[in-house]
């Protein structure tokens, strides 16, 4: 008997099977040439086992490495965050929201002017700009 519907639920599982295993294989090579730790020869040795016995490869691969990989993509994660934040913060001080109004913003714009370290035609596009917000 044909099982047409049992067929498709097969071929989904294999085809989602097949999209996991192409995943975990990319990400093992891709963390292998993000370790710092690794020297060049050992990148080399670990991609061409990988590429030249990819089951087997992969599965030493984490074996052997797979705690080093999580904890590394932790640490990346959190170099990332950390330097989100620090550039939030950074945009932050340096918008016109950090000193509040407009009136404080234009306050800053004429003290530079009147300091010289902004020309009239900078003042005066500043300014309109200011306003414009």
């Amino acid at each position: 008997m044909d099982y047409p519907l049992l067929n498709v639920f097969l071929t989904m599982l294999w085809f989602f099977l097949w999209i996991m295993w192409f995943m975990l294989l990319f990400r093992v090579v891709g963390d292998v040439f993000r370790d710092d730790a690794l020297s060049g020869w050992a990148k080399a040795g670990w991609t061409l086992l990988v590429c030249a016995l990819p089951y087997l490869g992969v599965l030493v691969y984490l074996i052997a490495r797979g705690r080093g990989m999580g904890e590394r993509e932790m640490r990346r994660a959190r170099a990332h965050e950390q330097a989100f934040r620090s550039y939030v913060q950074q945009a932050a001080a340096s918008g016109p929201a950090a000193g509040g109004t407009k009136a404080d913003e234009l306050g800053r714009l004429a003290a530079l002017h009147d300091q010289g370290a902004i020309t009239d035609a900078e003042y005066e596009r500043a300014k309109t700009k200011v306003l414009a917000v």
